[in-house]
């Protein structure tokens, strides 16, 4: 599917939805909302990767932008693993976008930043509340407080992205990261995700309540008897997302 200003496609699995322009705007901003909606309702779907064109991944937006229509929390709602393949700056909103991915891999010509307060105003899209709990709360409020601009190997230092590879090789270093995840339990990725995501927001009893709890569904499921079937069989899981 093709938008104006983004394009999704799906293929073996994978869900691909790249942002055509720089700043996203208010019909950005739906069509994604829209593409993500797409995205959770597809069980073929077992995992989604989310970049920009050209030399930006995105660098902002308007204040309205991020109030009105949330970008980063339609992201966030989308049940597959989510994997940002940076390509170039994130900043304002967009960093809020890659911020509620789980997992963030840049260019080395990447760079970074929330400038919110320089304009008298703060995050609106979850940037305050993400960036602590992916790095550590201090260097986040510094980041925060000065709108500093940080370089892709600071952002990997910090543990903002997991990765960094330079800019041509960034495409294929993501579809080998996807490929990978793909080939897993699709109902086993979505529990995993949210284990981790919720557990975040609970005591440790409560988590290890909600991994058996999810844990207990995943073997309600055809795909648990088709993984231990296909391990004492030694070949390949067919899954079926079912």
């Amino acid at each position: 599917m093709s938008n104006k200003t983004v394009v999704f496609s799906k293929k073996a699995h994978i869900a691909n939805i790249t942002l055509q322009l720089p700043v996203i705007n208010q019909e950005m901003a739906q069509e994604l909302a829209e593409v993500c909606e797409q995205i959770r309702g597809d069980d073929d779907i077992y995992v989604v990767t989310l970049t920009g064109s050209g030399d930006a991944f995105c660098k902002g937006g308007g204040e309205d932008i991020a109030e009105a229509y949330r970008p980063a929390a339609a992201i966030v709602a989308i049940e597959q693993p989510v994997i940002a393949a940076i390509n170039g700056d994130a900043l304002g909103i967009g960093l809020e976008i890659a911020l509620s991915c789980d997992i963030r891999i840049a260019s080395d010509k990447a760079n970074f930043s929330l400038p919110q307060v320089t304009e008298g105003r703060i995050p609106t899209d979850g940037g305050t509340q993400r960036l602590p709990r992916i790095i550590r709360r201090g260097k986040a409020l510094e980041l925060l407080l000065t709108a500093a601009t940080i370089t892709a190997a600071e952002a990997l230092e910090i543990g903002l992205v997991s990765k960094v590879v330079p800019a041509d090789a960034l495409a294929g270093e993501v579809a080998k990261l996807t490929k990978t995840i793909a080939t897993k339990g699709p109902i086993a990725l979505r529990y995993l995700k949210e284990a981790v995501n919720k557990g975040l927001d609970m005591t440790l009893e409560q988590g290890l309540r909600l991994e058996a709890d999810l844990y207990f569904l995943l073997h309600t499921t055809s795909d648990r008897t088709e993984g231990i079937k296909s391990f004492l069989e030694k070949r390949k899981p067919q899954y079926k997302g079912k």
